[in-house]
């Protein structure tokens, strides 16, 4: 490989959000590490990538729910003289369930790609940066982070993990002069939303809903602009002051009423 090359390592790459901040870091001249279980997707973002920018895509067919994919990942790496200036923790998966319905399997899942995989990634990667003197780690969370409710029982709680580690981490690697940004996403049109119950459109006139390319442009910039957080859209913004206010006993009454959760 040839070491001028910048190289972005990005998780999740092969669809939504990650999609287009791989987009976003080819159209800044980053050669591309694209990190998915989606083979067939990630293949088409090769050919779209270097088709369209003067780059190239490496893509790694992984699946990050496995507890020893982070070293894996750096292995692999190393193994190919891919010097990583740029890391994007962005490999997520959302279900709605109650904790105690939820598959076994699954909840282990989520756990391990939404904490134990992108931890270790800022921790192996991280270093490497570190010695270098430069670098930059973008970790997804989410406004859900400060919604702990019933049904995201483990999904809001994972993200607020993730917001309130990379804070930590950020002033961490501050010394190293390393830069950390936090992206906190509202709801972005991807997979996620693809169901006829839901008029996407709809939502996105009402500014309710962002496109995933809006979202990683302003996540690379905060990113680049050495921001902390960044939380794209005004009424997330809101979102993100209002909620900690809403009294608990009006969670629960509509919760009961709407999803059926039992009241504890």
């Amino acid at each position: 490989m040839n070491d001028a090359r910048k190289y972005a390592l990005v998780t999740g790459a092969s669809s939504g959000i990650g999609w287009h901040i791989s987009e976003e870091l080819a159209r800044r001249g980053y050669y591309i590490v694209a990190v998915s279980n989606q083979n067939d997707q990630l293949r088409n973002l090769k050919e779209t990538l270097e088709k369209t920018y003067s780059i190239s895509v490496v893509t790694v067919d992984k699946d990050l729910t496995q507890e020893d994919s982070a070293m894996q990942l750096l292995r692999f790496c190393q193994d190919n003289d891919l010097d990583i200036e740029v890391l994007v923790n962005d490999a997520g998966m959302f279900f709605f369930s109650e904790v105690t319905k939820a598959d076994y399997e699954t909840v282990k899942s989520i756990l391990t790609l939404h904490i134990l995989t992108p931890t270790l990634l800022c921790r192996l990667f991280g270093e490497q940066m570190a010695k270098k003197h430069r670098g930059y780690i973008l970790n997804l969370s989410s406004i859900t982070a400060m919604m702990p409710y019933p049904g995201i029982s483990l999904y809001a709680p994972t993200k607020a993990y993730m917001r309130h580690f990379t804070r930590a981490f950020r002033s961490e690697m501050m010394l190293d002069n390393v830069r950390v940004t936090c992206l906190m996403p509202g709801a972005t049109d991807t997979s996620l939303y693809s169901t006829g119950n839901i008029n996407v459109s709809f939502l996105k006139k009402l500014g309710l809903m962002k496109n995933p390319q809006t979202v990683a442009r302003a996540g690379i910039q905060a990113l680049f602009r050495g921001k902390a957080v960044c939380i794209p859209g005004f009424f997330n913004k809101i979102i993100v002051i209002i909620l900690p206010l809403i009294p608990r006993f009006i969670i629960e009454m509509i919760t009961r009423r709407t999803s059926g959760v039992r009241k504890k």
